[in-house]
């Protein structure tokens, strides 16, 4: 109806948003015409350079995407969407100093959202500099008020991140002692006691780790992962130290199969 008015035929954010909805109906050729109409009407104008932008990404031409983008946000370098929709396209190309770059700007645009800053930690995560990330994610955490008595989901999460990272860096035993530290307010116990069990094999504690791996198989006895785990806290040398342990096993779990099943991988042919 805007476009039907004589006075506004060439205005361009309207064509550019036409060709949008064009697009979203499959009518692609028809699409690009307007949306290049637009952008010729009105060069200077964001809404049409970022409508571009979400044309190419549609045809998968991502390198030209995130250069419209980059020239929206010469004309508005503050828009949330245009930032997030390039930051997107950023990790998706794997420009992970540009999407560093574009992370740190949203958490300045928006520094009380969770999203801000989980986001800039992912990106110093991806470019492997754990120690920024730790520092980020501590930051934030810091900031969170945990209602007593209640599960929060979120912040559960955000801590089984945290101890990702420290997990990736090679602190096993700050991985050890935050687990430990946090467990109460971890709603996914079972990933406590894995990360428990992985964190003592690694800090060479094969008593303790072996009580989790056994814990942990009485809880589900089809997991292959608890059994290697088990094998390496024992440190089984010998064939029949090994196939003992899963006979016992077995006895103490009669409908398992993994029990039954693996001995099969260590007997010669």
């Amino acid at each position: 109806m805007i476009l039907s008015n004589p006075k506004f035929a060439e205005h361009g954010e309207t064509l550019a948003m036409k060709g949008l909805t064009l697009n979203c109906l499959g009518k692609k050729e028809e699409a690009y015409e307007f949306v290049r109409k637009g952008l010729r009407n009105d060069v200077k104008s964001h809404v049409c350079w970022h409508v571009y932008g979400l044309l190419q990404r549609s045809d998968k031409k991502y390198d030209e995407a995130i250069k419209c983008y980059r020239n929206a946000l010469k004309l508005d370098k503050d828009n949330l969407q245009i930032l997030r929709d390039l930051s997107l396209l950023q990790i998706q190309m794997r420009d992970l100093e540009g999407y560093r770059e574009t992370r740190y700007q949203l958490l300045q645009l928006r520094p009380t959202q969770r999203a801000s800053w989980i986001g800039y930690a992912i990106a110093y995560h991806l470019l492997k500099d754990y120690d920024m990330a730790l520092k980020l994610l501590e930051e934030f955490r810091q900031t969170q008020q945990v209602p007593l008595n209640k599960i929060d989901y979120e912040y559960s999460e955000l801590i089984l991140y945290q101890n990702q990272v420290m997990r990736e860096a090679d602190l096993f035993q700050e991985s050890l002692e935050h687990i430990e530290t946090y467990e109460k307010q971890i709603c996914d116990k079972l990933s406590v006691e894995e990360i428990k069990g992985e964190m003592l094999l690694k800090l060479g504690r094969l008593k303790e780790a072996s009580e989790v791996f056994k814990n942990l198989i009485d809880r589900n006895a089809e997991n292959w992962c608890y059994y290697e785990g088990l094998e390496k806290a024992l440190q089984l040398s010998t064939l029949e130290e090994r196939l003992q342990i899963y006979e016992e096993i077995s006895k103490q779990h009669p409908r398992a199969i993994s029990p039954r099943r693996l001995p099969l991988n260590l007997v010669p042919v």
